[in-house]
């Protein structure tokens, strides 16, 4: 196997400089550089990952810690971050941490032992201090942090209002309102939403809190149903709740989308694949996850970032969960 002493004698330079050289970490030049290139290539050197971090105390990893792995929403954000850090040369290594807090601090700590180069974070708390002391370049992604750590989320309020809105337009005037977890600031914004429109109008609402997880919605939603059968409008904060909202309105036998009409909040392709289609608030979930892994590589190569919150515009999706505009 080539060392790198070969490649230091068939380039006539220290082994030193051929080390500054694939390291990128001090004066080397261009004469011995171009030796020291020709002499990789002719030998076909391969600089032993472990070995550069432990010399640079950097590796090209990129750890993404997210939430729930089970949830769509997530793995369709994992592959823009692969998908980008991968064209800039950088591995990722995903982590679910089900939404614990104590994981998310394993993750961090067992990672930085592997001279992990960065982070890019989807957390369930409002405000980690374990993040802020990591002292590694860090990107909050759909989920903020704290203030000095950039972030890249949806207009999570906007598209509310036209969640909601939309459902008031066909005619809904009975509405149910599934809010996510208190905790989470995207909830919290589509709730911010929710209420600013509905409060324009003049018809009835309910709002329960419900978990981003099918099983839990669709219990939910049967027994407000059971309880409350003149809903006819429920606007639910992610497409895994719509999505057990339409199971409930199954098996109660309640028609979708002539007498109860479900919109969600995501726009995963799972939402698609129902039937009836579900219509929702589309997030471009894809250009988040590829925004959040460029704002990363720019602060682990210390290139200037020039902002540090990105909001991406959402749509409105009608399928076959909601009517024509009467």
């Amino acid at each position: 196997m080539t060392t790198i002493r070969d490649v230091a004698k068939k380039a006539g330079v220290s082994v030193a400089t051929v080390s500054r050289f694939l390291n990128g970490s001090g004066y080397v030049s261009a004469d011995a550089a171009k030796a020291v290139t020709e002499a990789v290539e002719e030998l076909e050197y391969e600089l032993n990952p472990v070995a550069r971090s432990l010399n640079t105390k950097r590796s090209s990893l990129i750890g993404l810690i997210l939430p729930d792995i089970t949830n769509p929403f997530f793995p369709e954000l994992a592959r823009a971050v692969e998908d980008v850090a991968l064209s800039y040369g950088y591995t990722v290594i995903l982590c679910n941490s089900d939404e614990d807090p104590k994981k998310e601090k394993n993750y961090i700590e067992t990672l930085k032992k592997k001279y992990i180069a960065g982070f890019i974070v989807t957390s369930n708390q409002l405000d980690a201090p374990h993040y802020a002391d990591t002292k590694l370049p860090i990107v909050a992604l759909d989920r903020a942090i704290n203030e000095k750590i950039p972030v890249v989320s949806s207009n999570n309020k906007e598209g509310a209002v036209l969640g909601t809105n939309a459902l008031l337009e066909r005619g809904c005037r009975n509405i149910l309102f599934l809010r996510g977890p208190e905790a989470l600031n995207p909830a919290n914004d589509r709730y911010d939403g929710f209420m600013e429109a509905i409060g324009k109008s003049a018809v009835d609402y309910r709002i329960v809190t419900c978990p981003f997880h099918y099983a839990d919605s669709q219990k939910i939603v049967e027994r407000e149903l059971k309880a409350n059968p003149v809903i006819d409008g429920i606007f639910a904060s992610s497409d895994v709740s719509a999505a057990g909202a339409l199971k409930a309105a199954a098996i109660l036998g309640r028609n979708v989308p002539d007498d109860l009409q479900i919109i969600g909040f995501d726009g995963i392709a799972m939402g698609e694949m129902l039937s009836p289609g579900l219509s929702t608030i589309a997030q471009d979930v894809y250009k988040m996850g590829a925004i959040a892994t460029r704002i990363l590589i720019k602060r682990i190569e210390n290139k200037p970032v020039e902002e540090t919150f990105y909001e991406i515009p959402v749509k409105l999706v009608l399928r076959g969960t909601t009517r024509s505009v009467e």
